[in-house]
């Protein structure tokens, strides 16, 4: 077993703890909150602090983050990078199609044999042989037609697959963001993408770690908070509802993460040192409690992660966490009402709205403490 003791568990015991209905995880949103673009300056987001062992909440802006932080703390960020990877094109007899590819991060000579998994949008349909017209004369194949609108399509071009999304490819914006990507005065290549993005392979955006400025990243260093990365390459599937009545009954989409040796041994140390283990962000906190899950421990490894939080499960590795505000209903709110309490968090969105604070993918942030 690891250097740390395991205290993750399912505490089931008394279901009357934990309500595993979905619809009592649902919130009602002004939809003028739902941010379409992000804050001017990244790190001047506002920020809900909220102490979930006495439900207590403090107002703040992200660039104080550091006041509720300590020295020895360890900040673990996820540095995925986004890839542009919505292509838009025509089918040969003239109807528009929108794909986006899932699985960007597979690799070239896999993806040339077998094709990639895209979303396929069309006013028609698409069906099997049919042939796309991307920009620039790039050339996609339907290999075959999938269930839930998605596709296995094959690209029939002399660019590798990550040319033509640099080429031409658009930023995966999430359905709630009503304006094309880059509109106007905001170049999602840039805004939704870390400050610290890495390796490329997401579809969507670690979005907590949005708020982080490479000002902000230095002043916390310099403060004695250690930070280290590990990678998940974030799916489409974050955005996907849940849609059993019973959230047990759900099942978590897979993404690849990969956690390096100085990650893990940084981890390690913070847990038998008794550091705080602050988590930038729902991604990071599932990639260290499905590994110490795993192992008893964190150990560097390279694989898939399906790993499904809802309350009734307790942590053995996060102590704090960086979040944004979640959608009604998701498998993210499940996580922060597992981590801080179903009833504190939705105290904490009701709060939130009343303040008018700024909701999702581009908004503001809470830390849980």
């Amino acid at each position: 077993m690891g250097c740390f003791s395991s205290t993750w568990a399912a505490s089931m015991a008394d279901d009357e703890q934990f309500s595993f209905r979905l619809e009592d995880y649902d919130y009602d949103l002004p939809p003028e909150l739902i941010a379409q673009r992000p804050a001017p300056i990244r790190d001047e987001s506002r920020l809900l602090v909220l102490d979930r062992s006495s439900g207590a909440m403090r107002h703040s802006r992200f660039d104080g983050i550091g006041q509720y932080l300590r020295p020895g703390d360890l900040l673990v960020v996820n540095d995925t990078r986004v890839v542009p990877a919505r292509l838009m094109g025509r089918k040969e007899t003239g109807g528009m199609v929108e794909l986006l590819v899932l699985d960007p991060c597979k690799p070239p000579e896999l993806g040339a044999q077998e094709g990639y998994c895209c979303l396929a949008k069309s006013s028609k349909g698409i069906r099997e042989g049919q042939t796309i017209v991307l920009s620039e004369g790039v050339r996609a194949q339907v290999v075959s037609v999938l269930s839930n609108g998605r596709a296995q399509v094959r690209f029939c071009a002399d660019p590798s697959i990550p040319d033509i999304f640099d080429r031409i490819g658009c930023v995966p914006l999430p359905p709630y963001i009503k304006r094309p990507s880059g509109n106007g005065a905001t170049d999602d290549r840039i805004c939704y993408q870390t400050e610290y993005a890495k390796h490329p392979g997401a579809v969507a955006a670690p979005t907590a770690g949005l708020h982080f400025t490479k000002t902000l990243l230095t002043g916390l260093v310099s403060a004695g908070i250690e930070v280290a990365a590990l990678t998940l390459h974030v799916g489409y599937g974050t955005f996907e509802p849940l849609r059993g009545r019973d959230i047990r009954g759900h099942k978590m989409h897979s993404e690849f993460v990969e956690i390096p040796r100085g990650t893990a041994d940084a981890v390690n140390r913070a847990k038998q040192g008794n550091r705080r283990v602050i988590a930038v962000g729902t991604t990071v906190v599932r990639t260290l409690e499905w590994v110490h899950e795993k192992n008893g421990e964190i150990a560097p490894l390279c694989g898939m992660c399906d790993h499904y939080i809802f309350p009734g499960r307790r942590f053995a590795v996060v102590d704090c966490m960086v979040t944004n505000f979640h959608l009604p209903k998701s498998s993210l709110i499940l996580l922060v009402s597992a981590f801080a309490g179903r009833s504190e968090i939705l105290a904490a969105y009701r709060e939130a709205i009343r303040e008018r604070y700024r909701f999702f993918s581009y908004g503001d942030a809470m830390l849980i403490v």
